[in-house]
């Protein structure tokens, strides 16, 4: 398994003209090639860990698997490659039988970087995946429990502590337990790591939980959301004008801004217990 942090020497300045050389710790970022019964289909930039649950999880969310019995076995490459370089950045998938194996055509491009997973898709409408559930419909939070989050979250954000440069995703319930807290140098990775929990812990589809981001919330993240059967996305930062529109179309709550205990509902403020003094 790869390093989740590692050490680097850093001059440090200061404008009083101080400067100290000391050792700075920093968020691992290494390649992940995802292969489906040998073939490539994927690569992405992550933090090691929770590799299995990232390939559940990016195989549900992108519409190749309908829950864990989809999956057959999941399991790092063995030895090195031809050039040397160790196979755990090479994880491989086999599908149940019967289970269909993923569409690799060019109009839907895998590749993705830590930074942007939708990066390389040929058409916006590659990947408007329709979800195989639809999100829940009961689930219902309050505003309070809701702004207690981010703290909830940060206290649980181990390796981030120690580097400062990771993203994170939990999912919650509706009384503000995080179920499972993950991380990943890449947003779209940790929401894919603690969907796959979900995925191997046999609770799709998850109408009983809600799916909190310690950034922005884009697009793809409400995609996932919905291919989950997630109710709620809610966002430490600003969501984007297509997970608005995204959002509203799936019938999905998309809170945005959750800090010092404000918050802004752009879509599905049915699922939020509103006092009645809202204008």
């Amino acid at each position: 398994m790869g390093r989740i942090t590692v050490r680097t020497p850093v001059l440090t300045l200061r404008t009083d003209g101080t400067m100290r050389r000391r050792q700075d710790t920093l968020t691992a970022e290494e390649p992940l090639e995802l292969r489906v019964g040998g073939t490539a289909l994927t690569v992405t930039m992550r933090t090691p860990g929770s590799d299995v649950e990232l390939a559940h999880g990016f195989l549900l969310t992108e519409g190749v698997i309908g829950g864990r019995d989809d999956v057959a076995v999941a399991r790092y490459c063995d030895g090195v490659d031809e050039e040397g370089r160790n196979t755990y950045n090479v994880l491989d998938v086999t599908l149940a039988p019967g289970v269909p194996p993923p569409d690799t055509s060019v109009e839907r491009n895998f590749y993705t970087t830590s930074s942007c997973g939708v990066c390389g898709k040929a058409a916006l409408d590659a990947v408007r995946l329709s979800s195989r559930f639809d999100v829940g419909t009961d689930f219902r939070v309050t505003p309070e429990m809701l702004a207690t989050l981010p703290d909830t979250l940060r206290a649980r954000q181990r390796v981030f502590r120690a580097t400062g440069g990771l993203h994170a995703a939990a999912l919650f319930d509706a009384s503000g337990e995080l179920l499972v807290v993950r991380e990943d140098v890449g947003r779209h990775n940790a929401v894919d790591k603690a969907i796959g929990w979900a995925v191997m812990s046999e609770r799709i589809p998850l109408h009983d939980a809600g799916l909190l981001v310690s950034g922005r919330a884009s697009f793809e993240l409400v995609q996932k959301a919905a291919m989950a059967g997630i109710p709620m996305l809610a966002a430490i930062s600003a969501p984007s004008s297509l997970a608005v529109e995204l959002a509203a179309e799936r019938d999905l709550s998309l809170v945005g801004f959750l800090r010092g205990g404000a918050m802004n509902v752009y879509s599905g403020e049915k699922r939020l217990s509103l006092p009645n003094t809202a204008s």
